[in-house]
């Protein structure tokens, strides 16, 4: 189970360290709208459901504290070798391509321990800020 915080789930997105610090900050500009879970690792393993419309999770630290307040406006899950070049974009994270993409992708989940193919069933998931606001902050 993903842990909780106020009641509603949360995304420890990336690796902590550095990696959470830049993808943190990418939401809180606004720029990361989007983030790629692995249906096996993330969900399966978790005994999590998927997000749903409307839900509200939250972006924490690597101490768990709450960092935003997202909206899930979108879900769908794909075969990795499915996955679109407007998902790559909407993550926000620069890539060059969707061959680019694919390739962080590959080596961020196989350094996890799980090694992906064109099959994986990869969890699109779009979100928008809510709190704070886009380059605001909170309170």
């Amino acid at each position: 189970m993903w842990p909780r915080v106020d009641g509603l789930r949360t995304i420890p997105l990336g690796t902590p360290g550095r990696m959470r610090a830049l993808l943190n900050g990418l939401v809180l500009a606004g720029a990361k709208q989007a983030t790629a879970g692995l249906m096996e690792l993330d969900y399966r393993a978790e005994s999590e459901p998927l997000e749903h419309l409307g839900e509200r999770l939250v972006i924490v630290d690597d101490d768990g504290g709450r960092v935003a307040e997202v909206e899930v406006t979108g879900v769908e899950v794909l075969p990795f070798a499915a996955v679109p070049w407007e998902f790559a974009l909407a993550e926000g994270e620069g890539y060059a391509s969707i061959d680019d993409w694919r390739e962080v992708h590959r080596r961020y989940w196989l350094a996890e321990g799980y090694e992906v193919d064109d099959s994986s069933e990869v969890v699109c998931l779009h979100f928008r800020l809510i709190d704070p606001p886009p380059g605001g902050t909170s309170g």
